[in-house]
């Protein structure tokens, strides 16, 4: 089969939601969380996204954002686009994150639905445009329902749409038909789900933004060259080689931070599995789990 034009990837085509490294003490280790960023780059990554659930965002301080901001940027920037996560569910704090984050010098924005508030339709495209409106800096949005109990309306969308500096959704709801009217809207549309990531391509992603690709950033990669190379065999059989990981990474109640930061302590990029409570890292019984799923998909 002949290969379809490449969709336009405004932040890159292959980008992982980072973890951010813990001491045992607690705070932020600003020297781990720069060899997370570093390691993902070396490995098939073209962006970070920075701040956003896997990073615990929701239990890390302005501060703490800043600096993890400028270790990461110190660390690849120039090598990698770097996206800071913006989004709370108050307006004016997403808007002072977002004017930190342009001050820092990132090439985006991932910009939540407000979560726990569960806003009306227009409450949430006042808070898309009211931050979007705050810097010149490109904004993807995020449309995860499990996480903030509401769903982004296509309505919503079209109003977003007129936004200058939006130009993209990371979409983890997994309706691909929706997916393909946002592409017709002019979104650049990234999977937010490791196990949507196939269909997704299929229905006109121009990338992901993945948990797994802490471990398989390479693979992930690989798979969507193959795939927009029309190699779609040879996409849809390595997909099947990094269902173990996604199961294992993604299948456990507490996922996200907690598989991550697991993954990278078993390919020893980090030295400890810290999360901040009330996040509780992976047992041991949970660590073998994730090892067979990482074994099993040739990552160990």
């Amino acid at each position: 089969m002949s290969a379809a034009p490449a969709p336009e990837v405004p932040f890159g085509r292959m980008l992982t939601a980072m973890a951010t490294a813990f001491h045992a003490d607690g705070s932020v280790d600003l020297e781990q969380t720069a060899a997370i960023a570093s390691h993902l780059v070396d490995h098939g990554h073209d962006g970070v996204v920075v701040s956003g659930t896997t990073g615990e965002s929701a239990t890390t301080s302005d501060v703490e954002n800043a600096d993890i901001l400028r270790a990461v940027r110190d660390a690849v920037g120039g090598r990698a686009s770097v996206v800071a996560g913006v989004g709370t569910n108050a307006t004016p704090h997403s808007v002072e994150l977002a004017r930190q984050a342009e001050k820092l010098g990132v090439d985006g924005l991932l910009l939540v639905t407000p979560y726990y508030s569960k806003p009306s339709q227009a409450g949430v495209l006042h808070h898309f445009t009211e931050v979007a409106r705050a810097t010149e800096v490109p904004v993807m949005l995020y449309d995860v329902p499990g996480r903030t109990g509401t769903t982004i309306s296509l309505a919503t969308y079209e109003g977003a749409a007129a936004l200058d500096t939006v130009v993209a959704v990371k979409d983890a709801t997994g309706d691909f038909a929706r997916g393909v009217r946002l592409l017709d809207l002019g979104y650049a549309v990234y999977s937010g789900d490791d196990h949507a990531h196939l269909g997704w391509l299929a229905h006109g992603a121009c990338g992901f933004v993945s948990v797994a690709g802490h471990a398989c950033g390479r693979e992930l990669a690989s798979l969507a060259e193959s795939f927009l190379a029309g190699d779609h065999t040879g996409a849809l059989d390595l997909y099947r080689r990094l269902l173990p990981t996604f199961d294992a990474m993604m299948s456990v109640p507490n996922y996200g931070a907690t598989t991550a930061k697991a993954a990278l302590e078993l390919l020893g990029v980090i030295d400890n599995r810290h999360v901040r409570s009330p996040l509780l890292p992976l047992d041991e019984t949970e660590v073998a789990a994730l090892r067979d799923g990482l074994a099993a998909s040739g990552l160990l």
